[in-house]
Parts: structure tokens; sequence; C-alpha cells
């Protein structure tokens, strides 16, 4: 590790410990969050008529002035937050937090993620999206619509942003590994109407990053999840057609996968593990990474001290060997 990747991590470092001593101002922020963000859709989103939401960010630590775990709900105009590294190298990363589909988290799995890649030189995006329950004509296609959007956005802004638009990845976590999941599988699928310039551009991802994903709708899903995405009672169509392992073909990009074999809320077999079996048969270069302990939704804060928190450094070094990240990799 050089001295300007000392320099990288020890910014990402202080600016969380930062974050940890202030308090939260009336609307959720703090001072130490990213300011720039880049809202999503020209006017109301697809299925929006009618819907009035504002933004709720809620702060559940118990303890502050240690750390902050915030979530937000009552999504009425997804956004884009963008953390530019210091020293860019080029690629992009659309991180998508989890939630249960019913909020995303902003600390855990987000900003502290989006830290940690910043440090490696990559354009981090956190996608707020918005939740399938809160009145959406189209509920189920919600979060997917959101996603092609995305991604189509992040390359419109490529030159602004000096990067690579053929190294925009995505990364998503829980419920946000389903939106990804969605996405890699159905990049191609028209759900919603173009709007400007950018929603003719591609909405594949060049590479996908899976942790502890929720993925299938059916026998082992992630109940919260699949009620919030399909409803209370689903019909068997609805879960097979938002099953993502049941979907992958060869235009799915590479992809990696990382979860713990002691995840009881989402059960590997049937999601991670049965995605990744998925992968192998349609022959997509993927990597997985299983480990003993860390149960669901370790992220970066909790996985300290266990085997689990390599992850970052396993998902940083498959993106070097697949040529979409060319900073320092320690």
């Amino acid at each position: 590790m050089d001295r300007r990747t000392v320099l990288g991590l020890g910014a990402a470092t202080l600016a969380t410990m930062a974050a940890r001593a202030e308090s939260m101002k009336p609307d959720g922020s703090l001072s130490t969050d990213p300011t720039e963000t880049i809202p999503l859709w020209p006017a109301t989103p697809p299925g929006g008529e009618g819907v009035h939401l504002t933004a709720r960010i809620v702060e559940r630590s118990p303890d502050p002035n240690a750390y902050h775990d915030r979530y937000v709900d009552s999504v009425g105009m997804p956004i884009l937050i963008v953390f530019r590294p210091s020293r860019p190298d080029g690629s992009a990363i659309l991180l998508c937090p989890g939630g249960g589909y019913v909020r995303t988290v902003i600390d855990k799995e987000a900003f502290e993620s989006a830290r940690r890649f910043n440090a490696a030189g990559i354009t981090v995006f956190v996608l707020r999206y918005r939740l399938p329950g809160e009145g959406w004509a189209n509920r189920s296609d919600v979060p997917l619509q959101d996603a092609q959007r995305a991604l189509r956005l992040i390359r419109s802004y490529a030159d602004h942003y000096g990067i690579d638009s053929s190294r925009v990845g995505i990364l998503g976590f829980s419920a946000g590994g389903h939106v990804v999941a969605s996405l890699i599988t159905r990049h191609a699928d028209t759900v919603y109407s173009v709007s400007d310039a950018a929603d003719r551009i591609d909405a594949r991802p060049a590479f996908a990053g899976l942790m502890y994903p929720v993925v299938t709708m059916g026998d082992g899903t992630h109940g919260g999840s699949r009620a919030m995405l399909l409803g209370a009672n689903p019909s068997p169509q609805a879960i097979a057609e938002y099953s993502c392992e049941r979907h992958v073909a060869s235009a799915v990009p590479p992809t990696f996968l990382c979860l713990a074999r002691d995840d009881e809320a989402v059960p590997p077999l049937a999601n991670g593990l049965a995605m990744y079996e998925a992968l192998a048969a349609a022959k997509i270069p993927s990597e997985l990474h299983v480990f003993q302990e860390g149960g669901h939704g370790f992220g970066i804060r909790l996985a300290a001290g266990k085997p689990c928190a390599s992850w970052p450094d396993l998902f940083l070094k498959w993106g070097k060997e697949g040529g979409w990240f060319r900073g320092e990799v320690h």
C-alpha cells in the first residue's frame, strides 16, 4: 500500500468519524453527507400520478454519538447521491442499499460502503429508489424502473464525472440485491416510457455485485420483501416473473456474490446460492464467497472483526482482475 492509498483511506475514516460525532439536522442530514444529488426523473416518476410523498429520514441508532444508522422512506422523488473520489480511476458503481422494500438504509451499506470504494478511486452513485408499496402504479416494476433510469443517467453524465461508460457497474445489498438481480436479468425490458435522450442509453451494467441478496420470490424468499413488491397474495405467474434466478441468460454481466452461511433473514440456499447456480449454468463469469459467520446485513460496520470484513477487498480485487477498477487494491 503506497502513501496515496493510506491518505485516501485516512480521508474516508476521518469522514466516518466526523459523521459519528455530530447530530442530525432537522431534515435528517449530517454536515458530512454529500450535497451533490441528481434527480432521477425529469418530472413525475412513472406511475406517480396522484402520489404525494415527502422523504422521511429516521435515526434508529441506539447511540448516535457512536454511530449513525439512518433510513429513509416515503420516497416521492428518487435521487442519485454522488460520492466523488479524490483520485478517480474512471469507474463507477450504482449502489442500491437494502431495507426490505419498506425503507432504504442510508449509513449502513450505502454511505459507509460508498466511502470505502471512493478510497479506491471509484465514483459511487447511491440510489435512493422508490418503494413499491407507497402508492405507485405498476408497483412491482418501480424499483427496476429506477435502476434502469439510474444506470442510463450515470452513463449520460460520463464526461461530466470523468467516467468510462464501459466501466459502470452496480452493487446491491439485501432487497437492494433484488434490485440489482432484476436489472441484470431485465435490463432490456421496457418497463417505462421514454422521457428523454438518456432513456435510449444501454441499461446493462458492465459488472454486478450481490451482497446477501434477496433473489427469489418463491419458496425461501424474504417474506417482507415479497409482500411489498408483489402484494399480499401474488399469483404464481408474478412469483415466477420476479424470481430473478429463473431469468439468467447470456446477456447477464459478470457477477460477484457474497453472503453468510448463518443468514436467517434471507435463506442463502434459495437466494444467493440459487443465483450462483443459475449464473454457472448460463456460463456467466461469476465469483461466490460464503462466510461462516456474518448473519444478514453485515455491511462494513457490523462485519468488523469477522472474516466477512474482507468482502470489500475481495470485491475490489475481483473488479481489478475484470478490468473495471484501476485504482489501488490493498
